[in-house]
């Protein structure tokens, strides 16, 4: 089992509350504008939905520079300004403290986990700090299922602008759908609810001083949850409203982590995902209905641009990873010169490359970071494909397109499992050179 690896500060005020049912963590990184709100709507649904037990709030920062963690200690709940169902019975401690280790979100939950296994806690929830749409309900959805209904893993659902997830939609959320049967709508979503025995799991892993450490985290914990059969569910959050980026913006180290994460843990578990065929609803917690949702301006001339480059700037890397047919494809539609509503970038071809570049990362056949950053082009020519595609349409038929990729994900598994263990990877593997270093 993992040691304790929490700084002084942090297991002393362990060591002083000594025990607490329910953790709710929050990481940030200079919030100090949205995280007060998010400190209140938590404090608020502690009160309101749990008051029979006691409670931690635990902010774990990185280093904030605009007083974020003075914010986090100084939120003052108005309790006469909220109409509680019950009277609070527990009091509710509000921590704040860095974390150390590798920057980024992983580290901070990491710290988060440890101070909830140190506590005892029976449930454990995480959220994020730049969130403007939480509210007291959210804690009540994430907690609930793990506390009243023997769940270990709450994953989120929200309603997002059509444009906000791009990675999720085009990638993230397909792909493990169709190699682990699990429709997890937001498998990276921030906003999770765990048991104990869960994030006792996560802590005995060895793997946090990796990129699980930077954007990874979300689809590790996923990911495991699932592959490892913890008993999976979702909860309906309403809006998810946040400080949103246009996908055409410089999303690459995201990009690069979320998928490198992907990528090594359908390595780790292909002996889960290779019998599962199709996919299975998980239980919905939550009362769905329509929300308002903040526009996203995006620039589809630049995505556009940004994957005409790849195609002469990266084409010899694509040659290591992608079959000649779907190379051609590729190489192909990078010069297409017509007019922008026309371009697409179709379904299958997508999700052969998506496959395609999975078993090159498998097979080490270039070295990793060059591999997983030459994605980033082929990524936005199919978001700039989905854009166009959908320019006209409503939230309902934006997620019936995104239900096709989806079905061609799981349609298309087994070439995933001819090229990952057929006769095909294994010749391609004999042939593969070492992972090869390009200069950048």
């Amino acid at each position: 089992m993992a040691q304790s690896l929490l700084p002084e500060e942090a297991q002393k005020a362990v060591e002083s509350v000594q025990h607490a049912d329910i953790v709710i963590g929050i990481p940030s990184y200079n919030n100090s504008r949205t995280i007060g709100h998010v400190v209140q709507a938590a404090h608020a649904g502690l009160a309101k939905y749990f008051p029979q037990f006691t409670a931690v709030i635990v902010n774990s920062d990185g280093g904030s520079k605009d007083g974020t963690r003075d914010v986090v200690l100084g939120s003052a709940m108005q309790d006469s300004q909220l109409l509680m169902l019950s009277t609070p019975l527990k009091a509710v401690h509000r921590l704040s403290f860095p974390y150390h280790g590798i920057p980024g979100k992983g580290s901070a939950f990491r710290m988060i986990f440890q101070m909830a296994k140190d506590l005892n806690a029976k449930a454990c929830c995480v959220v994020d700090s730049d969130l403007r749409s939480i509210t007291p309900e959210w804690i009540d959805l994430l907690l609930r299922p793990v506390l009243f209904a023997n769940f270990d893993f709450v994953a989120p659902y929200y309603h997002r602008h059509k444009y906000d997830g791009t990675i999720t939609n085009s990638i993230i959320y397909p792909l493990t759908r169709s190699l682990y049967g699990q429709r997890l709508r937001q498998p990276i979503g921030g906003d999770f609810g765990m048991s104990n025995a869960l994030l006792c799991r996560y802590l005995e892993r060895d793997d946090w001083e990796t990129d699980v450490a930077r954007f990874g985290i979300d689809i590790w914990m996923t990911t495991i949850a699932v592959a490892e059969g913890f008993r999976v569910c979702q909860s309906f959050l309403g809006a998810k409203l946040h400080d949103a980026k246009d996908p055409g913006s410089d999303l690459s180290a995201m990009l690069m982590q979320v998928v490198g994460s992907v990528f090594a843990l359908m390595q780790e578990y292909d002996s889960a995902w290779r019998t599962r065929n199709g996919s299975t609803d998980a239980a919905l917690f939550g009362f769905r209905y329509d929300v308002g949702l903040d526009a996203i301006q995006v620039n589809v001339e630049r995505m556009l641009n940004l994957f005409r480059k790849g195609g002469e700037d990266l084409s010899e890397i694509w040659e290591l990873a992608l079959r000649p047919d779907t190379l051609r494809a590729i190489v192909k539609l990078t010069k297409y010169s017509g007019p922008v509503e026309q371009f697409r970038l179709e379904d299958e071809l997508w999700v052969r490359m998506i496959y395609e570049f999975g078993c090159a990362a498998r097979d080490n056949r270039l070295e990793r970071g060059h591999l997983l950053r030459s994605i980033t082009p082929l990524y936005l020519g199919r978001v700039a494909s989905f854009v166009v595609e959908t320019a006209e349409m409503g939230a309902p038929e934006v997620e019936q397109r995104i239900e096709r990729l989806c079905l061609t994900f799981e349609d298309l598994k087994p070439y995933l499992i001819d090229l990952w263990f057929g006769t095909k990877s294994a010749e391609r593997k004999k042939e593969a050179p070492e992972a090869r270093e390009l200069e950048t």
